[in-house]
């Protein structure tokens, strides 16, 4: 792909609207140099002992069940080492130093466990990528691996195509930060978008229910919906947590 080829891609990716075509072209591109396994990570909400509630998390990959139920729901993520090294570190991470550190024994048992799973699976050579973080709450990352290829495969690969690879990684990084997004149900309805934003305005529930031509009770029966499906108790954390999801202002709301 030329320079101007990959200028017009690049004007794509930060063009798209919603996650999946963003998601699809990604991929498609990313396959074209490589890389057919991915792996996108996103949060806005660690703290200083957890990286969050994964639910909250933005999580986008084409890794097949078999992987994803035991790395994802079933918590392996937490020991991965590439997922420790960019929670703490911005910038790029050969797998072959993750080898290197499991060949010379310097990884806990618990990250070999995934090392060992991964290597089971086929995932055994990629690159990582940790996005720039402007709050110690966020981390952000992708992973990029081939089924096909092996390690030394990829870092030639990485070696020619590396700064552009990471350039159209940092794009769709940042289009997807500006998307909205709400996982395993924490989506908010139209109606509960719409309360919540008048609310955010600084409008009173008395205030609300004039503006939309209800009574205060069914404004504060949408309030009360609205924190249960975002996973909060007060009508403040929902509007932070709505906020970080991107989920205001929507177009079709």
């Amino acid at each position: 792909m030329s320079s101007s080829e990959t200028d017009r891609f690049l004007l794509r990716l930060a063009q798209h609207t919603e996650v999946e075509g963003l998601w699809q072209d990604l991929q498609d591109w990313m396959a074209d140099h490589g890389f057919d396994r991915l792996m996108y990570a996103a949060t806005r909400f660690r703290t200083n002992t957890s990286m969050g509630d994964l639910r909250d998390a933005r999580i986008l990959t084409n890794y097949p069940k078999s992987f994803t139920e035991p790395y994802l729901e079933g918590g392996m993520f937490y020991d991965a080492p590439m997922v420790r090294w960019a929670m703490e570190n911005v910038g790029t991470l050969s797998w072959s130093v993750i080898a290197q550190d499991a060949m010379a024994g310097r990884l806990p048992p618990e990250c070999m466990r995934v090392v060992e799973f991964n290597r089971r699976q086929g995932v055994v050579a990629g690159y990582g990528i940790s996005f720039p973080r402007v709050s110690a709450r966020t981390g952000h990352g992708i992973g990029i691996a081939s089924s096909t290829r092996n390690q030394a495969e990829v870092n030639a690969i990485w070696a020619e195509n590396g700064g552009k690879i990471e350039l159209v990684a940092h794009v769709a990084h940042l289009t997807l930060l500006s998307l909205p997004h709400g996982l395993h149900g924490r989506t908010l309805t139209r109606r509960q978008r719409e309360v919540l934003e008048l609310v955010a305005d600084g409008k009173t529930i008395q205030d609300v229910a004039l503006v939309l031509g209800r009574n205060p009770t069914t404004i504060e029966k949408h309030l009360r919906l609205a924190r249960e499906a975002l996973d909060v108790e007060t009508t403040a954390q929902a509007i932070l947590k709505a906020g970080l999801q991107n989920q205001f202002f929507r177009l079709d709301a």
